[in-house]
C-alpha cells in the first residue's frame, strides 16, 4: 500500500545516468532500474526500443533504424533522444499515473562544464521531473559506498564509468582534488577492437570487444594457463567472416594505453592531494567503484602504482545510484547537490 501511494503522490528519484548504463534508485524501494544507455530510433524519430532491447540491435539495424547512446564521456551528446530515454526510465521507476511528478538528482562528472550542467538539468525537467538536481558522481559514489564524506577526513574514489574515469578526494563534503579523464571501459573496448585489427586485419564489433573484455580482460598477468576466446569478425583483406582464437595475454596488452592513463589520472591525484588529506589517505587507502572496477587485476595494479590499500566496492555498478538516492536525506548529503538555482 505504502509503495502504490508513494507512486501517487511523486517520490525523490536518484538517477546515474551514464555512458554505457543507467540506473534508478526510487526512495524506499532501491534501484529499481538498471538498463543500457541505448535508444533505437526509426528515421522519422519515433522511438521504437531503449535500453536491453536497443542495445542488441546496435550493429544489426536496417538503413531505417538507428541505435545510439546519446552520452558521451557521461555528458549528453544528443538532447532529444537522451530527453526521451531518460523520460522512459523516469516512467519505468514509477509506472503508472502520479499526482505529483517526482524530485531528482541525477550524477554529473567532476568539471563538466555550466552548459553541460543546465543541459542535463533541462533534459531531466523535461523528461517528467518537478525539480531537477544534480551530484558531482565522486561524491555520490562516495555516499553510495559509504564512506564518511562529512568528517575532517579524507576519502578517495576512483569511479571508472563507460566513458570516463574520475578520480577524488574528498572531505567536509566536498572534493579537495579532482581528475576526470575521457578514458574508461569505452575506450577499452576500442583497444581490443584496435588490437585486432592491427595484429590479425580482423574487424571486430564492439559488443565482440566487450565480450572479449569480461571473458579475458585483466589488468594484472596472472599464473598459470592463458585462457582463449574465439572471436568472430571481418578480414579486412578478403572482406569475408573469420574466426580466431585472442589469449588473455593479448587482451592485456591491448588494455596497456587506457590502463596507463587510467593509473596516471590516480598519480596524478594523489600529487595533488594536500599533505595532511595525503597522510589521511595513507592509511585509508582508496576504493574503486564504476563497471571498470571490475576489471580483473585492476586493484593490484594499483596497489603496486601507488603503495596503499585499494579496496573493491561491494557493487561497484551499483555506487553512483545509491549516492545520487541518498541525496535528499541528509543535511550533508544535501550540501553536494546543485540546484538550477546555482547554475
Amino acid at each position: 500500500m505504502f509503495k502504490s501511494l508513494l507512486g501517487r503522490l511523486g517520490a525523490d528519484i536518484g538517477v546515474d545516468l551514464g555512458t554505457a548504463n543507467t540506473l534508478v534508485h526510487v526512495q524506499g524501494r532501491g534501484i529499481v532500474v538498471r538498463e543500457p544507455s541505448v535508444i533505437a530510433t526509426s528515421a522519422d524519430g519515433q522511438v521504437l526500443a531503449v535500453g536491453e532491447s536497443a542495445k542488441r540491435m546496435i550493429g544489426r539495424t536496417p538503413a531505417d533504424i538507428t541505435a545510439t547512446r546519446p552520452l558521451r564521456g557521461g555528458v549528453i551528446a544528443d538532447f532529444e533522444i537522451t530527453t526521451s530515454m531518460l523520460s522512459y526510465f523516469l516512467k519505468k521507476a514509477v509506472p503508472g499515473r502520479s499526482t505529483l511528478r517526482p524530485r531528482v538528482v541525477v550524477g554529473i562528472p567532476s568539471g563538466a562544464t555550466l552548459v553541460e550542467k543546465r543541459a542535463l538539468i533541462e533534459a531531466t525537467l523535461r523528461a517528467g521531473a518537478r525539480d531537477a538536481y544534480l551530484i558531482e558522481e565522486p561524491l555520490a559514489a562516495a555516499l553510495g559506498v559509504g564512506l564518511p564524506v562529512a568528517e575532517p577526513i579524507a576519502s578517495m574514489v576512483v569511479d571508472i564509468g563507460g566513458g570516463r574515469t574520475q578520480v577524488a578526494v574528498i572531505t567536509l563534503g566536498g572534493i579537495v582534488t579532482c581528475r576526470s579523464i575521457r578514458t574508461a571501459g569505452d575506450d577499452i573496448d576500442e583497444a581490443i577492437m584496435a588490437y585486432a585489427r592491427r595484429a590479425y586485419n580482423l574487424m571486430i564489433g564492439e559488443r565482440t570487444a566487450e565480450e572479449a573484455k569480461i571473458a579475458l580482460g585483466s589488468a594484472y598477468p596472472s599464473e598459470g594457463e592463458d585462457p582463449s576466446l574465439p572471436v568472430r569478425g571481418r578480414d579486412l583483406v578478403s572482406g569475408l567472416p573469420r574466426t580466431l582464437r585472442l589469449t588473455a595475454g593479448e587482451i592485456r596488452e591491448a588494455l596497456t594505453e587506457p590502463l596507463q592513463a587510467i593509473v596516471g589520472a590516480v598519480k596524478q591525484t594523489l600529487e595533488e592531494t594536500p599533505p595532511e588529506l595525503a597522510a589521511d589517505l595513507v592509511g585509508r587507502g582508496l576504493i574503486l567503484v564504476g563497471g571498470g572496477a571490475l576489471l580483473r587485476g585492476i586493484d593490484r595494479l594499483l596497489v603496486e602504482v601507488t603503495g596503499m590499500q585499494v579496496r573493491l566496492s561491494d557493487d561497484p555498478l551499483t555506487a553512483v545510484a545509491l549516492g545520487t538516492g541518498m541525496a535528499f536525506e541528509g543535511i550533508d548529503a544535501k550540501k553536494a547537490v546543485i540546484t538550477s538555482k546555482n547554475l
